[in-house]
């Protein structure tokens, strides 16, 4: 897995245009406005009411009884499957899913547990490979503990889930007496682009998440949500990853101001995703896969051009974008433009031309 080339390398021309990820937005001057005027106190003690306030939000938009609030997404899912399994359990998820890629082999590290793959189109896996997974229990097989869904699917092309799959994968899952867990990273994206409430794209998932510092804009900060019992033990798992932020509302009044501002603005970056999608199809040599929310996934299909090759020309260009499981992708956020899709459709053009 490959993100870029480094974007401070003096060798380098300035990023002009910062396609690697929704990462890379930052926040508006609004956002830095509330962030500044922040009510604050000990979130350890629960004297923070901007936490506060965002917490039952946030499990209010769940669906869920509580919520936590934590520094990234990736603590989100550690502090959750930590809070679920036990060392030697099983977790079946896609070999694409972020907690099997991207976060470092920590569920094996800190937790003692295995993740094993369930294959499937488009970084979903269905019910009827679910149902095959399941060991027969007995003292030879490990516990099979839970099940995990990334919403939207990241590697897979950043596609939705299609509510009915994620409702049969639940109830199967719990028939057989599992825990359901959703990365909800970008789950206000499919929430956008289906129309549906979060709290149905989360119902029947034991816990869920949902990130502040993607298409949101944030600087920092993911929301976990679920049971009250599971919150209190998702915080003493926040204390021994490494405690409270203290007076935190400075940063969860960016992601309040979020949910007010910035919800609704995610179809401008599907949009865009669409668009820039649209030009980059249209040159010979590039396969675009469709997008579904904000990720656009390039191939190439010439000997003489690589995905390497396309993003380090692009980088080469002032456009930054990421690298992906073979593909260039490029990622639409609140600081990318119409006009910037049109640039890089242009710049994508010259390059395949160049190349050949």
């Amino acid at each position: 897995m490959v993100y870029a080339p480094a974007p401070l390398d003096p060798k380098l021309p300035p990023v002009r245009i910062n396609m690697l990820s929704d990462t890379q937005s930052r926040p508006t001057p609004q956002m830095r406005e509330a962030m500044a005027r922040a009510e604050v106190g000990d979130e350890q003690v629960g004297d923070d009411p901007t936490v506060n306030v965002l917490c039952e939000r946030v499990a209010a938009l769940l669906g869920k009884e509580a919520a936590v609030f934590l520094p990234s997404g990736t603590m989100c899912n550690v502090a959750a499957i930590l809070s679920h399994c036990r060392p030697g359990d099983e977790i079946l998820a896609h070999p694409t899913a972020h907690i099997l890629t991207s976060e470092g082999g920590v569920h094996a590290a800190l937790g003692g547990f295995q993740i094993s793959p369930l294959p499937g189109a488009d970084g979903q896996f269905n019910v009827d490979t679910l149902r095959a997974a399941f060991r027969v229990k007995s003292r030879y097989a490990p516990n099979q503990r839970l099940v995990s869904a990334e919403q939207t699917a990241n590697i897979g092309g950043g596609t939705i889930w299609p509510q009915q799959k994620l409702d049969a994968v639940a109830e199967l899952a719990h028939a057989q007496g599992l825990v359901t867990h959703m990365d909800g990273a970008r789950l206000l994206n499919a929430s956008v682009a289906t129309g549906l409430a979060a709290n149905r794209i989360a119902a029947g998932w034991d816990s869920a998440w949902i990130d502040f510092s993607k298409g949101l804009g944030a600087p920092i900060g993911g929301v976990l949500a679920g049971t009250s019992a599971f919150i209190d033990e998702v915080w003493r798992w926040k204390q021994r990853l490494g405690g409270a932020m203290r007076q935190a509302g400075i940063v969860a009044a960016a992601c309040v101001y979020a949910l007010d501002h910035h919800v609704d603005r995610l179809a401008h970056d599907h949009t865009n995703a669409r668009a820039l999608a649209r030009g980059l199809s249209q040159i010979p040599g590039l396969d675009v896969q469709q997008p579904e929310t904000n990720l656009v996934y390039v191939a190439t299909t010439s000997p003489h051009l690589t995905a390497e090759q396309l993003q380090a020309k692009l980088r080469a260009k002032g456009v930054l974008v990421s690298q992906l499981g073979g593909r260039v992708r490029a990622c639409m956020h609140l600081d990318v433009t119409a006009e910037m899709v049109n640039e890089v459709i242009g710049l994508a053009r010259e390059i395949v031309r160049d190349a050949l």
